[in-house]
Order: C-alpha cells, then structure tokens, then sequence
C-alpha cells in the first residue's frame, strides 16, 4: 500500500526520538520497518545517530576524586562523607545523561527544523497558485465586464436601427480628413447611433465633437468620441424627447471635454 505524504512526514519526525531511545515499543517497531524501504528516513538516522554520537564523546571523560564525590553527595542528598563510594558506571552515566538529553533536544530540533522548512514550501506553493488564480479570476472578470458594455452597445445600436422613426444621415469628410466618412442614425424615441472611418488621430488635448444641426441657429451637441487606432467609430447617444429634428451632422475637433458651441475646424458635414 503507497504510503501518504502526510503519513511519511509523522514517521520521519520521529526520527529524532527513535535515535535516543525515546520512542515506545510500538512506534520504534513501526519506524524500524518504515527505514527499511524509505531511504531517506534511513538516512536520517544515520546523520542523526552521528550527530548524537559527537555529543556523548564532545568533552573529556573524568574520574572525580573520591573526597570531592562526597562533598557533592552530602551537600545534595544529605548523606555522610563515609557513605559508599560512587561506582564508575555510575559515574559515567551521571556524566552521560545530560549530553544525552542535549543530544535528544539537538535531534528534535533538526527533525522539526527539517518539517518545518518543509512546510514553508509547501506554503510558498499554494500562495503561488493562490496568486494565479486570483489573476486568472480578475482577467477573467475584465474580459465579461468588457463583453457586457459590448453586447450592451450592440443591443443599443439595433433599437435605434429598427426604430420605426429612425431618420439617417450621410457625412463627408471635410479638407482636414478628406477621405473620411460617417453615418448617423437618429430616433427621437431610441437615440443616436454614429459609425465613422478614416479618421485621423485627435491631436493632444483634443477630442472629437458631434453636433446635430436643426432648424435654430445653434448646433446642439451630441457628445465626444475619439476614433480607434484605425480611424473608426461606432458610438451609442442619448439625444432629448424634445430635440427638434435634425436637417444635418457635423464632427469638429475640440478641446478635451468638450465646449458649449463649435469653435474647431469641421472634418465632417452631412446635410
């Protein structure tokens, strides 16, 4: 049976404990017969037995004296300074036992450190692919937003063309865009709709400006428009219930933002 990720990680945190003796009967039988098809456990172990090894052996081995062995006896336990000698493997062990928790705490540490680290990049993946998706999400939010206003502009333009008080006027280009050209498409009920091509770029600081011509001296304006790079224009106004009826189109270039009245040259007239 192929064991989990999740499952191999506990085994090879015990790894530490199992190199001090730390480990009960059962999971050091367990971890024995994991090291046995897992290489890197097993070669876990080996580094950390050294290491444990090293520790054990890191300092001198002495003999304390008999008189100073108890001095120490007496002023810990209470005992006389005639009571029985310590014996060598005692004092070895006394001398052993506190590298060994050191070597345990060192094991432990690199067992976690190596988990730990782990972890970390386990973490740097998903907040990577976290990082991806929320992009592809936001792109994707852009492009139905952008498919939206479209199918929205679109449905605009089919309600003024199939208005039944829908009234159409061609434009010419003027002598600063002379093979330019535009169609306007007026309902009173539905708006304004304006294609346009071959228009060339506003220049900086400028837009273009619709006017509708009407019986009153004054035009009226429609509203702004800048061409695609291509010189192009398929543009959707609002126009008044009561605009009196259009007897023309002109398009003047103008000041970003408009103005109340032409003050630019026309580059497009129909009549």
């Amino acid at each position: 049976m192929t064991m989990s990720s999740t499952e191999h990680d506990e085994l090879r945190e015990q790894a530490g404990a199992y190199v001090v003796g730390a480990l009960t009967e059962a999971e050091r039988d367990a971890f024995v017969a994991h090291t046995v098809t897992c290489v890197e456990c097993a070669a876990q172990v080996q580094s950390l037995s050294s290491v444990a090894d090293a520790l054990a052996r890191a300092v001198p081995q002495h003999e304390p004296s008999p008189a100073l062995r108890a001095r120490v006896l007496a002023s810990v336990t209470g005992r006389s300074a005639t009571a029985a000698p310590m014996s060598s493997g005692a004092a070895s062990r006394s001398v052993f036992v506190p590298w060994l928790a050191a070597a345990a705490s060192l094991a432990l540490a690199v067992a976690l450190g190596g988990y730990a680290a782990t972890l970390r990049s386990r973490v740097g993946v998903l907040e990577l692919r976290l990082h991806d998706a929320t992009e592809r999400a936001a792109e994707s939010e852009r492009q139905i937003a952008d498919l939206r206003r479209t199918a929205a502009g679109a449905q605009s333009q089919v309600a003024v063309l199939a208005a039944p008080d829908l009234v159409r006027i061609d434009l010419a280009g003027q002598p600063p865009a002379p093979q330019a050209s535009a169609r306007a498409f007026w309902s009173r009920s539905r708006g304004l709709v304006f294609t346009a091509s071959n228009l060339p770029p506003p220049r900086a600081g400028t837009t273009y400006q619709l006017w509708i011509l009407t019986a009153q001296p004054a035009p009226i304006s429609a509203g702004l428009f800048k061409p695609d790079p291509q010189g192009r224009v398929a543009a959707v106004f609002e126009t008044p219930l009561d605009l009196p009826k259009p007897i023309g189109m002109a398009v003047t270039m103008e000041p970003d933002g408009g103005v109340p009245s032409p003050t630019g040259e026309k580059y497009l007239v129909g009549l």
